[in-house]
């Protein structure tokens, strides 16, 4: 277990509480604790900032909470703030509506490998479900739990991993909502890119980048369980701009973006 490499877990909020909590105690959870938990917060009200609160004084581990101003969706900015603001050499990334499986932290760490980053996929939690969810707290679930979706991803069998090929292109199965990398990795291509606006494609288009560089990426089959809370889709009014600035960054190779995390360095 020692031979692990240090790493903190980093997850985006914006105005979800209940779902931050669920988070918390998932974390609190695990087999494994991170080194340091960051919160970035993309201008979240005063509720969110008192739950951080309130879990610092429960979480044997540093919690930091990271915030700006909202003005709409920044959610670049923001991570790459609290990446620059990380301690550790691993960084662990997950979304603001993910509850960890106890073994998540373990096993991103367990396959850890330089030159390479990791991406998991998620189990849905469905609507139905949300109202029991949050009044009970549960963040523990197996292949017959109810209200779950994809439940074959419950199954955790880390040793198939062992022939898990490394792979050279970007995978469509990447979700950034369950996914792992170095800190310097990250730094050499600047981070995440806050030219994107709006929901979407800023995981994937660092990953690029990633890839554009020589790392590779492995995906985590059973292993690496995610649970993925249900809620309504966001506005993809700018998908079209993100989409070009990630085409740009494929068909050019481009490994660097001006608008990154060196700002915050």
């Amino acid at each position: 277990m020692s031979n692990f490499p240090t790493c903190s877990l980093i997850t985006p909020t914006y105005n979800w509480p209940e779902a931050l909590e669920l988070i918390l105690l998932s974390t609190i959870n695990q087999t494994v604790l991170p080194n340091e938990v960051i919160i970035a917060d993309d201008g979240s009200r005063e509720d969110t900032k008192q739950l951080i609160e309130a879990f610092q004084k429960k979480i044997p581990i540093p919690l930091i909470h990271i915030w700006h101003e909202d003005l709409k969706n920044r959610k670049p900015k923001i991570m790459n703030k609290a990446i620059a603001a990380s301690k550790y050499d691993y960084i662990i990334e997950i979304d603001g509506d993910i509850i960890m499986n106890k073994n998540f932290i373990e096993d991103h760490l367990n396959f850890a490998k330089k030159g390479q980053y990791l991406f998991g996929s998620r189990v849905n939690i469905q609507k139905k479900l949300l109202t029991k969810l949050f009044s009970e707290k549960i963040i523990s679930f197996n292949l017959f739990s109810k209200g779950i979706k994809k439940r074959g991803r419950t199954i955790r069998i880390t040793f198939l991993m062992n022939f898990a090929k490394s792979v050279e292109k970007r995978s469509r199965k990447l979700r950034g909502c369950n996914m792992s990398f170095w800190k310097e990795d990250f730094i050499k291509i600047n981070g995440f890119n806050e030219d994107l606006v709006g929901w979407g494609i800023d995981d994937s288009e660092m990953i690029q980048r990633l890839h554009n560089i020589g790392v590779k990426g492995k995906r985590l089959k059973f292993a690496g369980i995610a649970y993925h809370i249900y809620h309504k889709e966001q506005s993809k009014i700018h998908i079209e701009i993100n989409n070009e600035i990630e085409k740009q960054t494929t068909e050019k190779k481009l490994t660097f973006i001006e608008n990154g995390i060196n700002q915050y360095l």
